[in-house]
């Protein structure tokens, strides 16, 4: 099993803030800040950092969709390039600055966020650290990308389908999306409202827990680690990559070794699931809020997220409508069957793909459908969910995911865990 890493916070603590003895939370960001670069950042901060709070010390590349004050918020498009800086932090923005956080700059991202991929073709494209030439994975691309070259101690990212789960996974990184709404979004560019969660990454499992806790409206309470997992022999185990199988396998041996039993189960609700066109929210719900960008600059636009945008004309009121009494179902439903035991996938079904494999658009197409397929289920029954490194499979990850409210329960598991 990989190594019981970060039980104790002061650990964590201990461990990620080694060099605090000599240097100030100022001089750690200043460093930061020297180091950030395109296409990792499009823009870099010059704010100075709170000296107290119980992040002190740590350093945020934040997403270039949340509102920072004097800031301006491009989303990954050069539409919004000359928009005005914003007059107010979002809401997580204007939590991790009081709780004493660093914040180093913008962090790139895929253009609205509307891709599981993270390229950009007007500020280039995030590459991981783990394999040359391969991709960080999106939207959340920047962010996941710098954290994992140690220029950052967090990203602050969204997570829509897979946002800050799919970078965390090829880049070696914990992902963790919250519960739907359980960490505000106000002032934070939308995708789609219906599946829009606030993200975060970090190298280390430790600190998950204090950056969560400043995040929410209250602390995460103490969770046991649960009885079992539920492993869906109908969704999400097929076109797997060899070496994804591979640390899939090393990642449930890890966690029967921490007592936890793998049960392997057909499910119907992956049968209905399948039958819910999750493409509605995104087409309809980036298209209205992104509308007169559309409408007015379409050729300034990536033409992919374009098309995509495209899209929504050809969902009816009805089509929409129906769309969300199915979800509704799945929500219900999966509130009953994860509660108690999460889901376990492997993060993302493939490895990293090469930049230079994804030019044709065909391609890409499939390719960012397969790497959403396993993570978006989370964003669409309201779950939480973690991704957590396998490395010694480089660029794989473990998922777990569980029932809205069960966030305690996954934070432990990863502490417990560590990376794999």
């Amino acid at each position: 099993m990989g190594e019981i890493l970060y039980r104790h916070l002061d650990r964590a603590t201990d461990h990620l803030r080694a060099d605090t003895m000599t240097q100030t939370p100022q001089s750690l960001l200043d460093a930061a800040r020297a180091k950030a670069a395109a296409p990792d950042f499009t823009s870099v901060f010059d704010d100075p950092v709170s000296q107290h709070g119980p992040l002190s010390g740590l350093t945020v590349a934040v997403k270039d969709l949340f509102d920072v004050r004097g800031h301006v918020t491009r989303a990954g498009t050069v539409v919004r390039k000359t928009a005005a800086p914003a007059v107010a932090d979002a809401e997580a923005v204007a939590r991790l600055r009081a709780a004493g956080a660093g914040l180093i700059g913008h962090a790139n991202m895929t253009e609205y966020a509307y891709s599981g991929l993270g390229l950009n073709p007007h500020y280039g494209t995030p590459l991981t650290p783990l394999c040359k030439g391969c991709i960080a994975g999106g939207s959340t691309s920047g962010g996941a990308s710098a954290v994992a070259r140690g220029v950052a101690d967090i990203a602050l990212g969204t997570d829509t389908g897979g946002s800050s789960r799919i970078p965390a996974a090829f880049c070696g990184l914990f992902g963790f999306k919250p519960t739907a709404r359980s960490i505000p979004r106000d002032g934070a560019v939308p995708l789609s409202q219906s599946l829009d969660s606030v993200g975060v990454m970090t190298r280390d499992a430790g600190l998950l827990r204090p950056v969560l806790n400043v995040l929410r409206d209250a602390d995460l309470p103490p969770a046991p680690m649960p009885r079992g997992v539920i492993v869906p022999e109908n969704f999400g185990m097929d076109e797997l990559d060899a070496e994804v199988a591979d640390a899939f396998e090393t990642a449930l041996a890890a966690l029967r070794d921490a007592g936890v039993a793998v049960r392997r189960l057909s499910l119907d609700i992956f049968d209905r699931y399948r039958a819910l066109p999750v493409w509605h929210f995104s087409a309809v719900e980036s298209r209205a809020n992104h509308g007169r960008d559309y409408d007015e600059a379409r050729g300034d636009l990536d033409p992919r997220v374009a098309a995509r945008m495209a899209r929504a004309d050809g969902v009816s009121g009805i089509d929409y409508a129906r769309t969300l009494d199915m979800r509704a179902g799945l929500i219900r439903e999966a509130g009953r069957l994860f509660d108690q035991m999460p889901l376990a996938l492997p993060s993302v079904a493939i490895m990293p793909p090469r930049l230079d494999a994804l030019q044709d658009d065909a391609t890409f197409d499939r390719i960012n459908l397969l790497a959403l397929r396993n993570t978006s289920f989370g964003n669409v029954i309201d779950g939480c969910s973690v991704s957590i490194p396998v490395t010694s499979h480089p660029g794989a990850g473990l998922m777990l995911t569980a029932a809205p409210g069960r966030d305690a329960m996954l934070v432990a598991m990863a502490e417990t865990l560590g990376s794999l």
